[in-house]
């Protein structure tokens, strides 16, 4: 076969690819618009609202100052809306909210996301169920979290059925792998934990439903240090009757250490019919990209034996 100069073999294969740049640019675009179209869809904007509105509540309860505090939801299995580092909460808008993947890659959004947010996705990984999460400092819930105490159970009804055993996670670095990666032992049983010397993180099925956790979380604990100044000993439930109320929490679905062993069925372990659609767009950009790759090089090979005929 007659061979050829550097030269002539880039000249072929730049005439050939430019036929079909204009196909291949939207195939690599298409990922991206994707994730943007879904970013600023009415289910996104919702979600987004609602994130806005969570916020101003942690604000006006006291639950976070400053800065401080951060809240994420999943838009899809992969894709997590959360709020931008650096802004309170009090003055988050609808336009302040990011879109990270799993790998805390930012997809979408005008400002930089909360480095908090690798807490976030250690719980997302790890519990498919979990659909919000809701990071701050309720004084009273932080101030067991610096004395390293756990909040005792069986004393309300309330926070047994919404909340119960609530662990303190060792104390790291805030926005680090590291101080992410102390919250995976507790994920599978627990809904919320105390942060050690820093704050408590909550996560559920909703955004609001993880900040009434953090809100039935620090009146628990304020009503137990109101208790302590009586002078007397605090009355628990019965046993048998705090036997009741775990009941009553698996059939509602909230996790719990003290559940009886059983199969474990993950509700919401389904891929969404957005993140379905997602990841079927991927595969079709992958099958048109081989398509196109093998069309370039067929079409390369015929220029290089028309040349040599």
């Amino acid at each position: 076969m007659k061979s050829y100069g550097l030269e002539t073999l880039e000249q072929i294969v730049r005439e050939v690819v430019s036929r079909y740049a204009d196909e291949v640019m939207s195939l690599q675009n298409l990922p991206c618009s994707a994730e943007e179209k879904l970013f600023e869809s009415p289910a996104a904007r919702a979600l987004k609202e609602e994130i806005v509105a969570v916020g101003k509540k942690l604000w006006m309860r006291e639950f976070v100052d400053g800065n401080g505090g951060n809240i994420s939801c999943r838009l899809t299995d992969g894709l997590v809306l959360c709020t931008p580092t650096m802004r309170s909460k009090f003055d988050l808008t609808p336009d302040d909210i990011s879109l990270v993947d799993l790998d805390n890659r930012r997809i979408c959004g005008r400002l930089p996301h909360t480095s908090e947010i690798l807490l976030h996705l250690a719980i997302y990984k790890r519990s498919p169920s979990a659909r919000a999460v809701v990071h701050c400092h309720p004084p009273h819930a932080t101030a067991y979290s610096i004395t390293g105490l756990q909040p005792p159970v069986g004393i309300l009804p309330e926070y047994e059925v919404f909340v119960g055993v609530a662990p303190v996670s060792p104390y790291e670095t805030p926005g680090t792998q590291v101080f992410a990666d102390t919250i995976i032992p507790f994920v599978a049983e627990h809904n919320t934990v105390l942060l050690a010397n820093h704050g408590v993180v909550c996560w559920a099925d909703t955004v609001t439903h993880a900040e009434w956790q953090v809100e039935v979380l620090d009146t628990y604990c304020r009503t137990l240090m109101l208790a302590a100044q009586l002078g007397r000993p605090v009355t628990c439930i019965p046993e048998p009757k705090v036997r009741d109320l775990i009941r009553l929490k698996k059939r509602l679905g909230i996790p719990d250490p003290r559940h009886e062993p059983e199969a474990v069925i993950e509700a919401n372990s389904r891929p969404s019919a957005a993140a379905a659609a997602e990841d079927g767009a991927g595969a079709l950009v992958e099958e048109r990209m081989k398509e196109l790759s093998k069309s370039i090089a067929s079409e390369v090979v015929a220029r290089l034996a028309g040349n040599h005929s």
